[in-house]
């Protein structure tokens, strides 16, 4: 009996794996004279000036409802996506809030408005350069964006909704095909910043994965050659008690394509994400409201004879009113180099706290249960070097029980540079996790789409651990470059697992 064809999802990845023998010839160096801007400008429309309210205190507008408001929407931008230094050294690179491959930042963020007293309908484009909010289109789109989303119930009572896009070439000028995939991960970095911002200041973001692709495209008046639409969410005001909504479906599935073309380097990308659409006409289940997909009770893994450690830990504290969270996101930065030194297990035990027990957070004012895509489909793996207390090896980290199970006994520094691209970040690091998913099982629930949403939840996760690694001091770098089998073949973790992400953490030298 043949065997059947991989999707497209499938395909993609492993065209798209780098691998020892291989790498150096496609290593073509980059065109600077075809640098892309990564800001988009407009021509015609009006500015909404978001400056003045992130100038002065958070009580500065007591007593002020309209310019309390602003406030909120400013800080909420501006944590999320906004400019927070700038090199001169580099040609003028500017730095975000969210960290991105390559400092591309192939995102961009869309604000919908269903009409408020403040903000009038329409569609306005994040200029993150100014701080301002462009309003380019005046006309109101919202029953458009209820229609592209399905009846989303989150758009029901909102009032506003952020649209994420991306530029793809801004990645795809440097990393060519590859660039889908971290494409997704910045999102999901933008996703994780959107998400804790949105505490800060009384949002609460509802995330919409599946939705019509060229409904929102055209609602947005993009050029698909260049752009498209990768998520949506409805902005919950929780002040408004109209708007408490409870959770809905964030994930919906895409056709499995098996039948395509034999695609030359350079169109594979493009092809890939057309084929992940959602199609217009869409009936059957789609159209179903469902509700957010039941939790699995158990984790993925639980190796026989394995040691065992808890994780078990006392909750980061994020300040008053979470002011030590929001100076967290903006001093954020990447870290470029280690020293070798170690880590404390505590340390380890707080960041995979913060990560991925949000429920022990919400007497900080955080949500207990932030939405991702299907966090059921991500698993996580740690290579341990350098931290006291704790054996170095490799561990699968059990979320659910909270607990690290080591699968392999040995000092991987070695290996860990050459899987890294031969990357210092890998080899100096005190740890450094992995997110895997069964890409085949994936794709068997969610269709090719699911590829977006791997990435983007590994990002969210990534971005979660980036601030709690510089709120304690710790240095972190996330890296999307990689040898992909070889991590599977040499750290011990299955071989159904794809990698999607890495993130290092260890002392900055």
């Amino acid at each position: 009996m043949p065997e059947l064809r991989h999707s497209i999802a499938q395909h993609y990845h492993e065209r798209t794996k780098y691998d020892p023998q291989t790498i150096a010839a496609k290593n073509k160096g980059l065109d600077w004279a075809k640098q892309p801007v990564p800001f988009k400008e407009y021509k015609i429309g009006s500015s909404f000036d978001l400056k003045p309210y992130i100038q002065q205190q958070p009580n500065a507008f007591a007593g002020n409802p309209e310019a309390q408001w602003w406030q909120r929407l400013s800080r909420l931008l501006f944590c999320s996506y906004g400019l927070t230094a700038r090199i001169p050294s580099m040609g003028d690179v500017y730095l975000r809030s969210a960290p991105s491959a390559g400092g591309l930042y192939p995102a961009e963020m869309y604000l919908v408005s269903r009409g408020t007293p403040l903000l009038p309908p329409g569609l306005y484009n994040y200029q993150c350069r100014t701080h301002s909010l462009m309003h380019y289109w005046e006309s109101d789109v919202w029953q458009k964006l209820q229609d592209a989303c399905l009846w989303h119930s989150a758009l029901e009572n909102t009032q506003l909704a952020i649209v994420l896009t991306a530029v793809f070439y801004r990645s795809v000028w440097r990393y060519e095909d590859r660039a889908y995939r971290r494409i997704f991960l910045d999102t999901g970095h933008l996703m994780g910043n959107i998400e804790l911002a949105a505490g800060i200041v009384d949002y609460r973001p509802h995330l919409i994965g599946g939705f019509i692709d060229e409904a929102v495209n055209e609602l947005l008046y993009i050029d698909t050659q260049q752009e498209g639409a990768i998520a949506v969410l409805p902005l919950a005001d929780i002040l408004d008690i109209n708007q408490n909504l409870p959770h809905w479906r964030t994930a919906l599935p895409s056709a499995t394509e098996t039948e395509y073309p034999q695609l030359p380097d350079g169109e594979l990308l493009q092809y890939f994400h057309q084929a992940t659409q959602i199609l217009p006409g869409t009936t059957g289940k789609l159209n179903l409201p469902e509700i957010k997909q039941e939790k699995s009770l158990e984790d993925k893994y639980n190796f026989p004879f394995c040691q065992k450690i808890s994780t078990d830990t006392n909750q980061i504290y994020w300040g008053d009113k979470l002011e030590d969270l929001e100076v967290t996101m903006l001093k954020r930065r990447s870290t470029r180099a280690y020293s070798g030194d170690p880590l404390t297990l505590d340390e380890l035990k707080s960041l995979l706290n913060f990560t991925y027990q949000p429920r022990n957070y919400i007497d900080q004012g955080l949500d207990s249960e932030p939405d991702y895509f299907d966090l059921n489909l991500i698993e996580t793996f740690i290579a341990v070097s350098g931290v006291e207390g704790l054996e170095s090896g490799c561990y699968y980290y059990a979320p659910k029980a909270q607990e690290l199970r080591q699968i392999r006994f040995k000092n991987f520094r070695k290996e860990l540079h050459f899987l890294c691209l031969g990357q210092d970040l890998g080899r100096d690091a005190a740890a450094v996790i992995f997110h895997t998913a069964d890409l085949k099982a994936a794709v068997a629930q969610y269709g090719d789409r699911a590829y977006r949403y791997l990435h983007m939840d590994a990002g969210h996760l990534g971005q979660r651990l980036n601030l709690a690694a510089v709120h304690l001091s710790i240095g972190v770098s996330g890296i999307g470059g990689f040898f992909d089998d070889q991590v599977n073949e040499v750290l011990g973790i299955p071989g159904d697992e794809a990698v999607l992400y890495i993130t290092t953490i260890g002392r900055a030298r």
